[in-house]
Formats: C-alpha cells, sequence, structure tokens
C-alpha cells in the first residue's frame, strides 16, 4: 500500500514536471513571425502578464506568475516595448523581462554635431521628426526647465552614445543627453567657471568653436588662449566656423563672402562671443575653454595637415600666412602636373 502511494505520488510529480517543461520550453503561440508588446510605466509583473497574455503569448497565467515569483522577475518590470519572435518560449520571454530587453535605438552624439545634425539622426531612427525636435530645442519653458540660459538647446547635448527606447517621449530622449552634460559638466568644473568669470553659456560658446577649430588635443588650449586673449583685448575672435552658423554646413568650404555675411553669430561681424554655441563641444574642448594656455597667442593659421601656426603678432601672423599658402598653392601644382602626366600616359596606351 505504502509503495503505491509513494509511486502514484511520484507519478503526480513527475506528470506536473512535464507539464511545466511543456509550458516553458513549447514556442509562444505568437500569431506573427514577430510582435511587439508595450508594457506601460508603472506596471506591476501581474499587470505585464496580462498585457502578454491578451496578446495571445501565454498559455498557463497561474504558471506564469509562480515562476516569476519564484526567479524574483516580478520585483522590478521595466516599460517598454518587448519584441517576441516566433520559436521564443515562455523560458525565453521570462529571460527577456528579467534582463529588461526592450526595443532601444542607439544615437551617437559626436564632437562637433550641431543640432541640426542631431535633429537628423533622430529623426532617421524614427524617434521624432525633425521639425519636432526643432520645436523642442528653441522652447523657452523646456529650456527653463532645464535651467538653460541660452536661444537654443545648442552646445546642451552631450557627446556620446545614448540608447532611447522605442516610445520614449521626445523630451525625455532630449533630456537624457542634457543630464549627461549636467554629469560631465562637474562641480570643479562649475567652480572654474566661477572663477574665471564667464557663465555656462559663455563656456559651452567659448568650448564649442574650440571644437570645431582643433583638430589634435594638444592644440585646443592653444586655441582657447588665442581666443581669450582676443576677448581680454576687445579683439573680434574671427572664427571661422562661426561665420557660417545656420547658414550651411561646416563641412561646406567657407568662402571670404562668409565672413563678410552679417548675422548674430559671425564674429567676423560681431564683437564678442556669438549669442551661443554653434556644436556640442567635448569635455576636452570644456576643459580646454577653462584652462586656456598661459601663452600670448592672439592668432593662428592652418598648416594643412590639421594643426595650427600660432603667432603673437599681426606681422608673424602675416608672414606665416604667405608661407603656408604659398606652401599650399606649390602643393595644389604638383598635384595637377602629377595627375596631367598620369593622363597623359593614359593617352598614349594602347
Amino acid at each position: 500500500m505504502k509503495k503505491t502511494v509513494i509511486f502514484s505520488l511520484a507519478a503526480v510529480f513527475l506528470s506536473c514536471c512535464l507539464y511545466v517543461m511543456i509550458q516553458l520550453l513549447t514556442p509562444l503561440p505568437a500569431p506573427n513571425a514577430s510582435t511587439e508588446v508595450l508594457i506601460p510605466k508603472g506596471a506591476t509583473f501581474r499587470q505585464a502578464m496580462q498585457v502578454f497574455s491578451e496578446a495571445g503569448l501565454i498559455r498557463d497565467e497561474n504558471l506564469f506568475i509562480s515562476i516569476g515569483r519564484l526567479s524574483r522577475i516580478d520585483r522590478k518590470i521595466r516599460a517598454g516595448y518587448y519584441s517576441i519572435y516566433l520559436g521564443m518560449n515562455t523560458l525565453d520571454l521570462l529571460s527577456v523581462l528579467r534582463k529588461g530587453q526592450i526595443i532601444e535605438y542607439e544615437i551617437s552624439v559626436i564632437e562637433g554635431d550641431s543640432l541640426m545634425e542631431i535633429g537628423d539622426k533622430l529623426s532617421e531612427k524614427g524617434i521624432m521628426s525633425k521639425e519636432h525636435f526643432q520645436e523642442i530645442a528653441a522652447d523657452k519653458d523646456f529650456l527653463v526647465s532645464f535651467k538653460i540660459d541660452a536661444p537654443s538647446l545648442e552646445g546642451y547635448l552631450f557627446p556620446d552614445t545614448y540608447k532611447i527606447p522605442k516610445g520614449m517621449d521626445p523630451k525625455e530622449a532630449i533630456g537624457m543627453m542634457i543630464n549627461k552634460l549636467r554629469a560631465e559638466y562637474s562641480e570643479e568644473l562649475m567652480a572654474r567657471t566661477a572663477e574665471i568669470r564667464m557663465s555656462e553659456r559663455e563656456v559651452l560658446t567659448l568650448a564649442s568653436i574650440i571644437e570645431k577649430e582643433a583638430a589634435t588635443d594638444e592644440e585646443r588650449p592653444l586655441i582657447s588662449a588665442v581666443y581669450h586673449n582676443r576677448l581680454r583685448g576687445k579683439m573680434p575672435l574671427q572664427a571661422d566656423p562661426t561665420a557660417i552658423y545656420g547658414i550651411k554646413s561646416s563641412r561646406e568650404k567657407i568662402t571670404s563672402k562668409d565672413l563678410k555675411r552679417k548675422t548674430a553669430y559671425n564674429t567676423y561681424v560681431i564683437k564678442g562671443l556669438p549669442p551661443g554655441p554653434i556644436a556640442s563641444a567635448s569635455i576636452k574642448s570644456i576643459t580646454a575653454a577653462l584652462y586656456p594656455a598661459d601663452v600670448g597667442y592672439v592668432y593662428f593659421v592652418s598648416k594643412n595637415d590639421g594643426t595650427h601656426h600660432f603667432s603673437a603678432t599681426a606681422a608673424e601672423h602675416a608672414a606665416a600666412v604667405k608661407a603656408y599658402r604659398e606652401m599650399k598653392q606649390a602643393e595644389d601644382d604638383q598635384e595637377r602636373e602629377n595627375m596631367n602626366q598620369e593622363s597623359g600616359r593614359n593617352d598614349d596606351s594602347p
């Protein structure tokens, strides 16, 4: 009798185990090859289960709840869109929930990106339209909510790679980038900002210009020194990138006509710093803006290799400009001659 009872209990236990294994490992009854399911903010594990159940993805709700509790998945559910693929089973679904593997878009804001370029990236990923982004970027109430004293969000979206959940509110997504700037702009840097009697906006504006001008880390403090010296000397900054801000892409060639154009940002025609940043600056450029090199330079000219020649006087600068222009002309002439020779050889070939 005792053996019979034990055998019966063992049979029941094995049957239960088999049932559980079948439920956990059998592919979900997904109606399509892939299904997106939205778990709303603040949803409990039971509410999340109900959402999946209504989507036709759960066979046994009680078993799902029990496994969730035993594995402690029920303690915290990440809101967002979950992608369920054909072939996934209940165990896979529980694992996805445990890891919080929601659908996210990766956006990389690189050093020197302008609002226009960032807007393009957000639009391409379907996070928000370029028009909506521009509206938020200039929304005074939104700027005030983040204590931003500037014409727009230009320069306040920190360069980094962001993972933005599908369906996230556009303002919340932008807030991630602003908060990253606040985290990087440390208390030490804020103290230095006050020490040199500049505002956050002025530092970010100067940093954005340095970002567009510097090709090497070593030159950032030197370029910063040039602009600090010019500001102290009441000289126009004459920063080429400011001449085309809001007019054309920084990747396009800057012409003499650009330098003469009257805009609020063109430092060839205005005094001091522009009204706000012209791009997103790296922490290296922000630091350089706060800690310029202790040099007397007030001029620099490109060496045509990404670096610059720095000068302290107008005469030195004029000589450097002449020398590098002649060098560039000689290089261009040599390149044309090489191309002509190559073309001649091709013409003579059978």
